[in-house]
């Protein structure tokens, strides 16, 4: 299958599937002599695994991760990284009942059309828990990125109808719906399990910021940075739109609005996101995506089975009713490694 490998010279490939033995990653390309422990890696995994709290699946994986190779006392050695996570609390018998059943929503009918065969247990290969190899190499990105004094972070800004409005970031990472607005928690968390309790699914809109990024870096024309960011945000599981700076709002603007004018001293505004013809201008990159409302619900949906008739389907199993709270650490891992590989690119900085 190709499509599993990101990047030119921080470049990973993503392996395994939901159910079955592992999933993980091989890095090739990151610099030698960077400090990294398992302890690390694990940090990251355990902002996103499962069963944090209530308002995520039950699923009870442990999510240790392993580093197999590219490691000597201590230190990035520069040859490919290896690591791998073990799947523990598989319960592929949930899924027994719909083999044969392609669940709406799910990339079921897509891969069966494509490959002629599938994995029916949890989505296989197209399962959420292949994030798990890019959490683990963003681990190490991030640290490469925190050398250079580059940051990022992210935050849910909206649940359905309900929108925050502060950012309170040292707020973040102390409640479950990692929400930056301290008066919105409780409408948020209220409303995502109020629908889980209904054996429904809700979507949501995530907020990320890039600070430190300083100005040139990107590309021109295909390679632009904030078109790589967009590549690798749209290629997590649920993710339906982005938008940079001012976004979709651009449409009810005028260019005498818009335009981020220059000083002396900076700019004045960053409507456009912190980028100008895909290069940083070295302002904060600010971009939001949207995540659709999990497809697997315990509500009765209309389908076909694969030789083409028509069925109803129930999709039982443990899963999110809301995805934002454990995609934010995903999308800050994945732009992380998009950085990183530019950077390398740009050759501008000299831990590369």
């Amino acid at each position: 299958m190709a499509g599993n490998s990101y990047g030119r010279i921080f470049k990973i490939t993503t392996f395994g599937e939901s159910h079955g033995k592992a999933v993980g990653v091989v890095l090739d390309g990151c610099p030698s002599n960077v400090e990294l422990s398992e302890t690390d890696v694990q940090f990251e995994l355990d902002r996103r695994r499962p069963g944090q709290s209530e308002l995520t699946t039950p699923r009870q994986e442990n999510d240790r991760v392993e580093i197999l190779s590219g490691i000597f006392e201590g230190k990035t050695t520069g040859t490919p990284i290896c690591m791998v996570v073990y799947n523990e609390n598989q319960k592929s018998k949930d899924y027994s009942k719909i083999m044969n059943l392609f669940r709406p929503g799910h990339a079921d009918y897509t891969y069966h059309m494509k490959y002629g065969i599938r994995d029916y247990r949890g989505g296989g290969r197209s399962s959420s828990r292949e994030t798990i190899g890019r959490v683990c190499a963003g681990a190490i990105a991030k640290k490469i990125l925190s050398k250079l004094n580059i940051e990022i972070f992210g935050y849910v800004k909206q649940v359905g109808n309900i929108k925050a409005e502060k950012v309170v970031k040292d707020y973040i990472e102390k409640n479950p719906v990692r929400v930056a607005d301290p008066d919105k928690f409780d409408d948020m968390y209220n409303l995502i399990l109020a629908t889980k309790q209904k054996g429904d699914s809700i979507g949501a809109l995530i907020e990320m910021v890039v600070s430190g990024l300083p100005a040139g870096i990107g590309e021109p024309v295909f390679d632009r940075l904030n078109a790589e960011i967009a590549k690798g945000i749209m290629s997590i599981p649920a993710v339906k739109g982005i938008e940079f700076g001012r976004g979709f709002g651009v449409v009810e603007s005028f260019g005498s609005e818009n335009n981020d004018e220059i000083t002396p001293y900076g700019f004045l505004s960053n409507n456009a996101g912190g980028t100008l013809g895909g290069i940083s201008s070295g302002q904060d990159i600010i971009f939001r995506f949207a995540v659709k409302p999990p497809s697997s619900i315990l509500i009765n949906k209309k389908t076909i089975d694969i030789f083409g008739n028509p069925k109803d389907i129930i999709t039982e199993g443990r899963h999110d009713p809301c995805v934002a709270p454990r995609v934010v650490p995903i999308a800050e891992s994945m732009v992380a490694i998009i950085l990183v590989d530019m950077l390398m690119i740009n050759k501008r900085f000299s831990i590369f």
